[in-house]
């Protein structure tokens, strides 16, 4: 059963890994849209309605899709005054009940309040509300969904990985896996 999760727990980090490697290169193409903003705006006085929304939907869909990556290698944000003094066992129980508490829930509260805003634009053929926007605005909504779907998998290998802790298995979830 230990082997099994263990699979399953590196499948997922294999997929958040490639993930956010990938997403990773959207933030480049990122600031060369930014930068294309910046001169076509001071250096020639003129500006796009959907250069503007381009550059907020490239920086939600790195936002979203990276979440499962930042959890992967434990960069979220998080308040270390304590859980950087337990050991590593405390900070299995801690990232156990956090998840379990916390996160699971959430992306759950998600899933639900999203799925019907995404089908409900998907219906209606959503577009920008802005003259020169961009049109199918349905496809940067079906990232918010994809995005909690890719932390919510990390969540399960993160409990993994603490039951494994806990419990003292061993098994091959080293540092560089989870």
């Amino acid at each position: 059963m230990i082997k099994l999760l263990d699979t399953c727990a590196n499948f997922i980090n294999y997929i958040n890994e490639k993930v956010g490697k990938l997403t990773s290169w959207l933030s480049t193409i990122l600031v060369l849209i930014f930068c294309y903003d910046v001169l076509m705006r001071y250096v020639f006085d003129t500006t796009n309605v959907a250069i503007f929304e381009l550059e907020w939907h490239l920086f939600a869909i790195l936002f979203l899709l990276a979440a499962g990556y930042t959890l992967k290698h434990d960069r979220h944000v998080r308040v270390d005054i304590l859980y950087a003094k337990f050991s590593p066992k405390g900070k299995a129980y801690i990232n156990l009940l956090g998840s379990f508490l916390f996160l699971i829930p959430f992306c759950f509260i998600i899933f639900k309040g999203a799925i019907p805003y995404i089908q409900l634009s998907w219906h209606i053929d959503e577009g920008s509300s802005d003259a020169g926007g961009l049109p199918h605005r349905y496809i940067i909504k079906s990232f918010m969904l994809l995005g909690f779907v890719f932390l919510f998998l990390q969540s399960i290998s993160l409990i993994i990985k603490s039951l494994v802790i806990i419990f003292n298995k061993e098994v091959s979830l080293d540092k560089n896996k989870i």
